[in-house]
């Protein structure tokens, strides 16, 4: 019997621009990696259960990386574990060629490992421009700037104004964040990310509970931030993770199931039986039906 395939299509119209990291001229020599954040045996365990379990990771500098998979595959708290808002229970994590396993994530985030949320993390009651300028006031190294005044903080506004035109969010600097649609939000927290001048930027699904035209918008700001800069970022929308992604890996119940481009990992039997709830044996099946 045939089984029906969802979610891994080609020709979905979103497409990668200017992305590849494959070299024209490589001579038909191996092609060396730059690899700017990586993991080995990287382990959480709550109580005896294994969220994460063994995963190795490796993010090439420059590059989109997603990571996907299932409900309950462990995705956040990979995240978490990176970013160090969780401890491992075992495993190390290097960024930039240096072990971060034991930092905490202030100091991770001084690194230029940055990430966004799942849920939207603004400030509500704040203007637009002041979440931004917000962000912007820790390169003062202060912990007082809640109590500067507001002409020494209007130092910070030309940038503000600057990172909110970069996600498009220009004519909704007076308003309070509280107003903002849900996807606009999500561009707020985008921005205040770069406002804290990321090398890497860790996005937790970016475009989660979006309609159509907010995704469509946050694809093509995602593309743009992402100039100069590497993004790993954990999605459920697949045609968004064609789109933008050089490399993805896939987890199930913890653990890395399969690493590669979307048209490797795509035809996978058993990251498509992941999916399907089926047999790897009968995924496979509906590649050749």
């Amino acid at each position: 019997m045939r089984q029906k395939r969802i979610g891994w299509r080609s020709g979905t119209g979103i497409r990668k621009q200017g992305r590849s990291n494959k070299s024209k001229h490589n001579w038909g020599r191996p092609r060396v990696v730059d690899t700017i954040l990586e993991t080995e045996g990287l382990t959480k365990e709550f109580r005896g259960f294994a969220a994460v379990s063994d995963v190795r990771l490796e993010v090439a500098r420059g590059s989109i990386h997603g990571l996907i998979g299932p409900n309950g595959a462990g995705k956040t708290t990979c995240f978490n574990l990176l970013t160090k808002f969780l401890p491992p229970t075992r495993g190390v994590i290097r960024y930039d060629g240096r072990d971060i396993t034991g930092l905490k994530p202030a100091e991770v985030a001084r690194l230029g490992l940055v990430r966004s949320f799942q849920i939207s993390a603004v400030f509500p009651h704040l203007t637009v421009l002041e979440n931004v300028r917000l962000a912007l006031q820790r390169r003062r190294g202060g912990s007082f700037d809640f109590w500067r005044s507001e002409g020494l903080l209007k130092q910070f506004d030309d940038r503000a104004m600057a990172l909110l035109e970069d996600v498009g969010l220009t004519g909704y600097a007076r308003l309070t964040a509280g107003q903002l649609p849900y996807g606009r939000k999500r561009a707020l927290e985008i921005a205040t990310t770069l406002a804290l001048d990321p090398v890497m930027m860790l996005l937790d699904e970016p475009t989660a509970g979006m309609t159509h035209e907010d995704v469509d918008r946050i694809v093509a700001l995602v593309k743009r931030v992402a100039a100069g800069r590497t993004v790993l970022l954990v999605e459920h929308n697949l045609k968004v993770v064609e789109g933008l992604c050089d490399t993805i890996t896939v987890l199930t119940r913890g653990r890395v199931l399969a690493q590669g481009d979307y048209a490797t990992v795509s035809r996978n039997p058993e990251v498509q039986a992941a999916y399907l709830g089926t047999d790897p044996a009968i995924a496979g099946s509906t590649q050749h039906a």
